[in-house]
């Protein structure tokens, strides 16, 4: 499904996450971005994946990251 119809069908806004001070070692920082650059994404699409991933491990539901059904480990929550 491609983004303008993924957006008409949501049913949530789509907001942006504005985050600061968020200081790592050098070592964290380049494992990290080497990570995004082999998954193809920024960096700021990989962490939101990652939390993404996490928070539903822990039992959250949300319908999606950054568009409802972009993440299939989440598909199942999309409604």
């Amino acid at each position: 499904m491609n983004i303008s119809a993924r957006r008409q069908r949501s049913k949530e806004p789509i907001v942006n996450v504005m985050l600061n001070g968020g200081r790592v070692t050098s070592g964290f920082r380049a494992a990290l971005f080497a990570a995004a650059s082999r998954a193809g994404t920024s960096v700021n699409e990989y962490v939101l994946q990652a939390t993404a991933e996490k928070l539903h491990a822990s039992g959250n539901q949300f319908s999606g990251v950054f568009e409802p059904g972009d993440l299939p480990s989440l598909a199942k929550v999309d409604g």
